[in-house]
């Protein structure tokens, strides 16, 4: 059975009220180039009463505060061609949607998708470039009284925080308060800007032809491994360092490379509490704020050890975070660590569910569920994420594997559910 949405009006969402003109610079983190990309999700929510008016009225009230998701991404012709933030006010790209069958009829969007997610992200008209846009929202609005709200952003303005910290404002002034929460702090300028590297040779971007496979793991099995983790080594670790253990060690048995050879695990950890002494005290920053972090091992090592010391790898990774940040952000590096490399022995996985958009509500309780969809043909990605509520345990999303190791791959994981 198939299920049609129609999109009855689109426009661009204007600051309710007049903003500073003029243009922002970015920080060395939002400069990179590999950010210049649209991370996509999917946020569904049981029910609401005229849901797209209410997000749409406090959507051009939140842009007040937060203006830059207004602007536009422009090249600084004076600064090499680095982007810029050009605050025009012009507004964000809204759309909204409406289907004629319920959430339950789709089984509340849990995956695989019944409805295609391109008919619930927002589609900008031919002639916008959506790169340009910082922001752009569809609502859905539900038989039933349902709703799904499709996000696109530019990780070039925010990380998941910061972008989730700007949703989290529109839900608060939808549900009826006068203001945002939490006071947004622009502050690129003081994110460390160590000096360049003189520039490489051009970044290589392979493509590759990942296939998308999702499980879950049982509450029961992240945690029997927790306690088997104490038990052994006599500290904590978390549902993520499980989580990714498990993904990384599966997709290393899968891909079945040579065992003297490396693969690599990256994650981008958030570095806010170790800028204290330069960001406001009040929080609000919500620029890319990150390091990436990046475990590496023989494929032998990971495909053949205990999952305890697969989660030890990643821990002693996460260990260094705070000198390795202290040396980059005072240019004692030989290889920009922002600089990637996109190879099929490496592995970037993200963690979606401390970012804040579980908890946002626009008046009618929190989401049943997020669905991100931040996946990239040139990298092999897992997102840590949680299954539809009421159900409990962490839900992996991949992209991560090429057909002929998919078999292998599901098998593996299957062994954690």
């Amino acid at each position: 059975m198939s299920f049609a949405v129609t999109r009855t009006s689109r426009s661009f969402i204007a600051p309710c009220e007049a903003t500073p003109r003029g243009s922002l610079g970015l920080s060395v983190i939002d400069r990179v180039p590999g950010l210049r990309h649209m991370v996509r999700s999917l946020h569904v929510f049981r029910h609401g009463r005229e849901p797209a008016r209410v997000i749409r009225e406090a959507l051009s009230k939140a842009l007040v505060k937060y203006y830059p998701f207004a602007g536009r991404f422009v090249d600084d012709p004076d600064g090499g061609g680095e982007v810029r933030v050009a605050c025009t006010g012009e507004g964000a790209w809204f759309v909204e949607a409406k289907t004629d069958c319920s959430l339950e009829d789709v089984k509340y969007l849990d995956l695989p998708l019944m409805i295609p997610e391109d008919a619930l992200l927002p589609k900008p008209s031919p002639e916008l470039y959506p790169l340009d846009l910082p922001l752009m929202m569809q609502v859905t609005e539900f038989g039933g009284g349902g709703f799904v709200v499709g996000l696109i952003s530019v990780h070039t303005i925010a990380d998941g925080l910061g972008a989730a910290q700007f949703i989290n404002a529109v839900a608060d002034i939808a549900r009826g308060l006068p203001k945002p929460t939490v006071e947004p702090a622009w502050s690129r300028e003081v994110i460390p800007n160590p000096p360049k590297l003189p520039p490489g040779g051009p970044p290589v971007f392979p493509s590759f032809k990942l296939l998308h496979a999702t499980v879950d793991l049982s509450p029961d099995h992240i945690n029997h491994v927790k306690s088997q983790h104490l038990e052994l080594t006599g500290q904590r670790c978390s549902t993520f360092d499980v989580a990714i253990a498990n993904l990384w060690q599966s997709r290393t048995r899968a891909i079945d490379l040579d065992p003297g050879v490396d693969v690599r695990l990256c994650f981008f950890a958030n570095t806010r509490h170790l800028l204290r002494q330069v960001l406001p005290p009040e929080g609000g920053y919500y620029g890319n704020c990150f390091y990436p972090v990046t475990a590496t091992a023989s494929s032998g090592r990971v495909a053949s050890a205990e999952l305890i010391d697969v989660i030890s790898i990643i821990r002693d990774a996460k260990a260094r975070l705070p000198d390795e940040f202290a040396k980059w952000a005072a240019g004692d590096f030989k290889d920009d660590p922002y600089e990637l490399s996109f190879t099929y022995n490496s592995l970037f996985v993200s963690d979606w569910t401390r970012l804040g958009f579980l908890d946002v509500d626009y008046g009618w309780g929190k989401p049943l569920h997020v669905i991100p969809f931040a996946y990239l043909d040139i990298m092999a990605v897992g997102i840590i994420g949680a299954p539809p509520a009421p159900q409990k345990g962490t839900r992996v999303m991949t992209q991560c594997v090429e057909k002929e190791h998919m078999p292998a791959f599901l098998e593996e994981m299957k062994g954690f559910a």
